[in-house]
């Protein structure tokens, strides 16, 4: 097993990461990352329309810039061992393809038509169509509550950005064969293989997006999609193959891809995720423990045997889908649409005077101010946030990018209360933090009120190893111990743990997590005395909650 090595991929929001991984023992080789250079350079992203989009060129270019830096470290033997690759992505990202797989904004006439490239994750444009498709979805003419497995259906969504685009474009509607997931379409690339009948489709996208289930075998009935628009049946009926778990072998590197990497055509690819759910995986999930993806936004994370699940009414707090995460079991997903994201935004906001300044000052004596203030802002402000009394203490919502559960709503907005004059910045900051903490903590307070059992909390993300503090507020909130990791990239590491099965370096998922998972470095355990003071105030949180409902 020691002489085959596997490659994970993790493509995020702003980059793509690579490892390769031996899976004896899940000790990274090499590793690489690559920024995507439109999205660096500002183009396709319109935030004060919630409009995210990503050129497809941005993906490919990256892709093979990551995987050659991670291969940089290995010996020519070892490359010749790279037995599997794995892939995981945002998502919902999908894009609007021809007949053959390829993304419009790849052909010439849709280079620059942001509505032919990918809908980035985070792209909240069809608000509009998620609010009809919830309607639609609960009281159709099949009988069908085709929201009972996900709560309400979000505007980050495959169904409602489809809807979005075909609406709003007509080119894009007339060109448009189909729709592809990020997460499958690369797969096909690396395989050769993105015609949609062709395709492999993720569980992970199916299930928690597409609402793909056994229940109604399959995707939503005809007859209900046709109701909003015809063009949505036309997806469906394009879809092709029935979706598969992440450890399935989708198929080998293709001769294009194996001339551009340097590698063997004999190259495992398997199925693809979602980077959190394969972030779940590289951090060991097992039922009872919930890992937490704390970055830009939060994603949870649960498995269970679909039995331990049945009768629970969690609709409005997670989606569920038919084995997502880990195979045979049902993968449950939960999550904030911002977590690290308000704490940048604070940080903006307080670098805002120091932006003014630019031009009116030398160059590199601003860009010396700047990197000094950016560098240290947060951390000053954490300091003295762990110092402030108790009283007064404001509260705030973690809405800042809608609600995403429970009772999804990308229209919700923040709100924080009990301000006064005498208040400074430290004082925000610590009400943003708990912000943060409440709403993750309603997360779990909620499952174990409804009957699932969450025995520990593993952390991953940037977040868990850069704030102690938050850390420490979320232990003595929820009582309970949260684990951080080893890991700093558990997505990538989960992603080439699908290709150690795939590829048969692995016979299992759980074999695999066993040998390759990430192991835990430090904890933080709860403060009874303070976790009395933080829930006394998450009351207030939960109040604050209900008024901004209204």
């Amino acid at each position: 097993m020691s002489e085959r090595y596997v490659i994970g991929v993790d493509f995020g929001s702003d980059s793509v990461r690579a490892l390769v991984v031996d899976p004896a023992n899940g000790n990274t080789l090499g590793s690489g990352v690559a920024f995507y250079p439109r999205w660096k350079a500002g183009l396709y992203q319109h935030p004060e329309h919630s409009v995210f989009r990503q050129h497809p060129l941005d993906y490919l270019e990256s892709l093979e810039a990551c995987i050659k830096e991670a291969l940089e470290a290995l010996t020519p033997e070892q490359k010749a061992a790279i037995a599997g690759i794995g892939v995981d992505t945002t998502g919902s990202t999908p894009v609007p393809v021809d007949e053959n797989g390829t993304p419009l904004s790849l052909k010439e006439e849709f280079a620059e038509n942001e509505n032919a490239m990918f809908f980035l994750w985070k792209d909240h444009a069809a608000a509009a169509e998620a609010e009809e498709l919830n309607r639609v979805l609960r009281q159709n003419c099949a009988g069908v509550d085709y929201t009972k497995y996900q709560g309400d259906y979000s505007a980050e969504w495959y169904w409602a950005k489809i809807l979005y685009a075909v609406r709003n474009d007509q080119a894009v509607r007339e060109a448009a064969y189909t729709f592809e997931e990020h997460c499958d379409w690369m797969v096909g690339v690396l395989c050769g293989e993105t015609r949609p009948d062709k395709i492999f489709h993720s569980a992970c996208a199916a299930g928690h997006k597409a609402l793909w289930h056994s229940a109604w075998k399959g995707l939503p009935d005809e007859k209900v999609l046709e109701s909003m628009d015809p063009y949505l049946v036309q997806v469906k009926q394009r879809y092709g193959q029935a979706p598969e778990h992440a450890q399935v072998k989708a198929g080998h590197l293709c001769q294009e891809w194996a001339d551009k990497l340097g590698l063997s055509t004999e190259v495992v690819i398997s199925g693809s995720s979602f980077d959190a759910h394969a972030g779940a995986v590289g951090a060991g999930v097992r039922e009872g423990t919930m890992v937490c993806t704390l970055g830009t936004s939060a994603v949870d994370m649960i498995v269970a045997r679909p039995e331990v699940l049945e009768g629970k009414d969690i609709g409005r707090y997670c989606g569920q889908a038919e084995n997502s995460i880990m195979p045979d079991c049902v993968g449950v997903e939960t999550g904030q649409a911002a977590f690290g994201d308000i704490f940048a935004w604070f940080k903006r906001l307080l670098l805002w005077p120091v932006k003014q300044l630019e031009g009116s000052m030398e160059p590199a004596e601003y860009e010396k101010l700047y990197r000094k203030m950016d560098d240290t802002i947060l951390i000053e402000l954490q300091r003295q946030a762990e110092q402030l009394p108790e009283d007064p203490f404001p509260i705030a919502l973690d809405w800042f990018n809608g609600r995403r559960y429970p009772d999804t709503d990308d229209a919700q907005r923040s709100a924080i209360s009990g301000l006064s004059l005498g208040m400074d910045a430290p004082y925000l900051y610590r009400s943003l933090v708990f912000a943060a903490v409440c709403g993750l903590y309603r997360l779990m307070e909620q499952f174990e009120l409804k009957g699932v059992e969450i025995r520990d909390v593993v952390a991953v993300g940037g977040i868990s190893k850069k704030s102690g503090y938050v850390m420490q507020m979320l232990s003595d909130l929820s009582g309970k111990e949260i684990r951080i990791l080893e890991a700093d990239q558990t997505c990538a590491l989960g992603a080439a743990m699908y290709a150690a099965v795939a590829s048969g370096a692995q016979p299992d998922m759980n074999a695999a997590s066993d040998a390759m998972a990430s192991r835990t470095i430090r904890s933080y355990q709860p403060n009874a005395e303070k976790g009395a003071f933080y829930r006394a105030q998450y009351q207030k949180y939960l109040e604050l909650a209900e008024k901004m409902k209204l």
